[in-house]
C-alpha cells in the first residue's frame, strides 16, 4: 500500500471501523493508517474473528479482505449485514474481475477496492461513508423535528425579559457549553433551545428534541443511546441511539428532571466523557453532541430530596437561561397572539386587522397558566370559528376566562370579602356547581362548604 501524510480536517467525523485481513503486514500497516485518519479501528486475521467481533459491538463500516480463511469477505458482510443492516461493507481483493466486484455489491457492499490500493483512494471512500452516516442522522432529525410540529416558531415578543433571553441566547450559542433552560410548562423552552442551535456553529448539523418525561423508564436507555438485535426482549432490530442521530449538532433534553435516578448516571458518565455504549455493545464511541437540557421544575429542591444528582445538576448547568412566563410579559400578548393566528392562517393579509380592541383586552387580562402554549389553543380555537378577520370576544372559549382573571378594581376591600367575590363569580359562571367551582378554585369541596358557611355566620352575626 501506498502511504500519504494527509491528516483528517474532520475528527468528529470519524467512523468505527472492522477491519479483517490475513495477512499481517497490511493489518500492521491498516492499524495506523485507519487512526491516523481519524477512526477507531478493530483488526481481526481472519474471517472467523471479525464474525465473532460483529457478535459483541456494532460498527459503522466493516473492511473485509475477500479471500480469508474461515469465512471469507461476503459471509463477513452477510453477517454484517444480518447483525446491522445500516453498517456499511467495504471489499479489498487482489482479483480485479468483474464478477468479484458484482458479488461484493450484491451482498451490499458500499464499494470494493483492489490490491494494492493507495491510501488516499481509501481515504476517499471512508469519507463518503462518514458523509453518508452524517445525511442519514439528519434525515432522522428532520423525521424528529416534523414529528413536533407545536411550537416550531420564532422567538417572538420584545419585552424586556424576552430581549434578556436573546442576550444570552447570542453569547452562549456559539459556545460548546452545556446549557439548562429553566421555566413553567408552555413558555416556549423548545423554542429558546432551537434558537441556541441554530446560532450555534454546528447550526447545519441535526438538532434532535427528546421529552425525557414521555418515555417509558424501560426504553429510556435504548432511545438515547440505541441497541444492538437481540441485547434484548424486543430488540428485533439493530438500532441507532438518538446521541448518535444528533452526532456533530444538538442533542435536546426536555423535561430532563423526570429522568430516573439510574439513567442520570449514565447520562453522566456521557457528559463527562464524550462516549456511548449501545445496548449490548461491549465496548463504547466517541460521539460529539452538544447537549441542552430544559426543566420546569426546581431541581435543587429535588437534590434536597434525593430526586436528583446533585452531580448531574451542576454538570448540565454551566449556563442557565430563564424563559418568562406569558403574565410576566402581557405586553407581547397581541403579538404573539398575532403571530400565532398567521401561523394558522398563512395566507391572511399583512395589513388586516387580526382582533379586536376588546378581544386584545380581553387576552391581556387573563393570567395564562398555560402559557403560550395555553395561548396558541385560544388562538387556534377562534381560527376555527371566525370565518373571515377579525377576532372578537365572541370568538374566544367560553371558558378560557375562568380561570385566573385580574380582578376588577373593587376599591377598598378586606381579604375575606376578595375572596368571596372569587367564590361568588365561581359559582356563576358554573350555574351554582359547587363541585366545579372548587375544582376552578383549587381547593376541596369540603373547604369551599366552609366558607360558604364562614360568610353566612359572619352575615347572620352583623345583622
Amino acid at each position: 500500500m501506498k502511504k500519504t501524510v494527509k491528516r483528517s480536517n474532520k475528527p468528529h467525523d470519524g467512523l468505527k471501523i472492522l477491519f479483517a485481513d490475513d495477512e499481517p503486514s497490511i493489518r500492521e500497516v491498516m492499524q495506523l493508517e485507519l487512526e491516523r485518519m481519524g477512526h477507531e479501528a478493530t483488526i481481526c486475521p481472519d474471517g472467523l474473528t471479525a464474525a465473532a467481533a460483529l457478535e459483541r459491538n456494532s460498527y459503522d463500516c466493516v473492511l473485509v479482505d475477500l479471500d480469508m480463511p474461515g469465512l471469507n469477505g461476503i459471509q463477513v458482510i452477510e453477517r454484517a449485514k444480518e447483525l446491522a443492516p445500516e453498517t456499511e461493507a467495504v471489499v479489498l481483493t487482489g482479483k480485479s474481475s468483474l464478477d468479484t466486484a458484482i458479488a461484493a455489491l450484491r451482498q451490499g457492499a458500499f464499494d470494493y477496492l483492489t490490491k494494492p490500493c493507495k491510501l488516499v483512494e481509501l481515504e476517499s471512500l471512508l469519507s463518503r461513508i462518514a458523509q453518508k452516516r452524517e445525511l442519514t442522522n439528519q434525515y432522522r432529525a428532520l423525521k424528529q423535528r416534523l414529528a413536533r410540529i407545536e411550537g416550531k416558531m420564532n422567538l417572538v415578543g420584545s419585552n424586556e425579559a424576552m430581549e434578556r433571553v436573546r442576550q444570552l441566547i447570542a453569547k452562549v450559542a456559539p459556545t460548546r457549553s452545556t446549557v439548562l433552560i429553566l421555566g413553567e410548562t408552555g413558555t416556549g423552552k423548545e423554542l429558546v433551545a432551537r434558537a441556541l442551535h441554530e446560532q450555534s456553529l454546528c447550526a447545519d448539523k441535526p438538532f434532535v428534541p427528546v421529552n425525557c418525561g414521555a418515555l417509558p423508564e424501560a426504553l429510556i436507555e435504548s432511545e438515547l443511546f440505541g441497541h444492538r438485535k437481540g441485547a434484548f426482549t424486543g430488540a428485533d432490530d439493530h438500532r441507532v441511539g438518538l446521541f448518535e442521530v444528533a452526532h456533530g449538532g444538538s442533542l435536546f433534553l426536555d423535561e430532563i428532571g423526570e429522568l430516573p435516578k439510574a439513567m442520570q448516571a449514565k447520562l453522566l458518565r456521557v457528559l463527562e466523557s464524550g462516549e456511548i455504549r449501545r445496548i449490548g455493545d461491549n465496548e463504547s464511541r466517541q460521539i460529539d453532541v452538544r447537549v441542552i437540557c430544559a426543566t420546569h421544575r426546581n431541581l435543587a429542591e429535588m437534590v434536597e430530596d434525593g430526586d436528583f444528582r446533585e452531580d448531574l445538576m451542576y454538570r448540565i448547568n454551566t449556563f442557565e437561561i430563564q424563559v418568562p412566563p406569558l403574565r410576566l410579559r402581557t405586553d407581547d400578548i397581541p403579538e404573539l397572539a398575532e403571530h400565532l393566528y398567521r401561523r394558522f392562517r398563512p395566507a391572511v393579509s399583512a395589513f388586516q386587522q387580526l382582533f379586536t380592541s376588546e378581544a386584545v383586552e380581553l387576552l391581556k387580562a387573563h393570567s395564562w397558566p398555560g402559557n403560550v402554549r395555553e395561548l396558541a389553543n385560544v388562538v387556534e380555537h377562534a381560527t376555527i370559528l371566525c370565518d373571515a378577520p377579525p377576532i372578537s370576544v365572541e370568538h374566544l372559549p367560553r371558558s378560557f376566562n375562568a380561570r385566573g382573571v385580574r380582578m376588577p378594581d373593587l376599591g377598598p376591600v378586606s381579604l375575606r370579602d376578595l375572596e368571596m367575590h372569587a367564590i361568588l363569580q365561581s359559582l356563576d359562571r358554573h350555574d351554582g356547581n359547587k363541585a366545579v367551582a372548587a375544582e376552578e378554585l383549587g381547593v376541596s369541596l369540603k373547604t369551599l362548604y366552609n366558607k360558604l358557611n364562614q360568610a353566612q355566620e359572619f352575615d347572620r352575626k352583623s345583622a
